[in-house]
């Protein structure tokens, strides 16, 4: 029997608990990936760092990877930003620099300040975000003041274990607002349509860590999934998965995607109820 990687045409690769864990590379993913010769599509939640940094981070670890290779849910907002505002427009910037550069490169001029009166809020991971970064986000998403969140995340993968994620800054605004942000990243589509844009890949796979983001995104795509159990999710977490949220695949890590017997999960799964919020 084919294994994975030879049945499949694209591997869509989640970074945070698929390859890594913080700076560390998870046991054999590099090897794993290096004996691949399909195309690989690195597509990360976590906006604090820009493709080409992305591209580096993976290659010092030991990955090849490349910024044309990378798909950021920053990247990806401004660009829906960028997209519906006007040229020049203020975008209050909640995030690293690297978040900002990518305000900037769609066209948009981003601030930090409510004061600077910002027609729309980003929010972005960033480990060095302060109290004072929340206030003025707070200010503006209060006074309605669109607000778009690149990612849901509660949690990062670290290798000291589970740190707080972008998802668990964005609901410290939520119980400061009572606001609701639009989500851009996975699971909603348009990291997975930016991807697959860049080829004409018949039989792309998913390949994630975690069921609410990378897993529920694979199946509202119509695209088949890998779950691997190196990052936040636990084989109980994923045989009690609700329907939307289930695999197709199940491994240890990525080294599984060359074993070559591989049960298919579809029977498991039922087609969600409907699709999320586009983006």
């Amino acid at each position: 029997m084919a294994s994975l990687a030879t049945r499949h045409d694209c591997l869509l690769l989640d970074l945070d608990g698929t390859l890594c864990r913080g700076a560390r590379a998870i046991d054999g993913a590099a090897q794993a990936l290096s004996q691949a010769t399909t195309r690989k599509l690195f597509l990360t939640n976590n906006a604090s760092r820009s493709p080409a940094e992305v591209a580096q981070y993976l290659c010092d670890m030991g990955f090849d990877a490349s910024p044309h290779d990378i798909i950021t849910s920053g990247r990806c907002a401004a660009a829906v930003l960028g997209s519906e505002l006007p040229p020049g427009s203020r975008v209050l910037v909640v995030g690293t620099d690297a978040l900002i550069a990518e305000v900037y490169d769609a066209g948009l001029q981003p601030v930090r300040r409510w004061a600077d009166d910002p027609i729309a809020v980003v929010q972005g991971f960033s480990p060095d975000l302060s109290w004072r970064d929340l206030a003025e986000a707070a200010l503006a998403i209060g006074a309605g003041t669109p607000w778009t969140a690149t990612n849901p995340d509660l949690t990062l993968p670290s290798e000291r274990g589970l740190l707080p994620g972008n998802g668990s800054l964005v609901a410290a605004l939520r119980a400061a607002t009572e606001a609701q942000p639009r989500v851009i990243g996975k699971p909603h589509g348009f990291m997975f349509r930016e991807a697959l844009a860049r080829g004409n890949f018949r039989r792309p796979l998913v390949i994630g860590d975690r069921l609410d983001t990378d897993i529920a995104g694979a199946n509202y795509a119509g695209l088949p999934s890998l779950l691997v159990l190196s990052g936040v999710t636990t084989a109980v977490h994923a045989i009690r998965a609700r329907p939307a949220h289930r695999p197709m695949y199940v491994a240890a890590d990525l080294r599984g995607i060359h074993h070559p017997n591989h049960a298919d999960l579809s029977y498991y799964r039922r087609p969600p109820a409907d699709h999320p919020i586009g983006g």
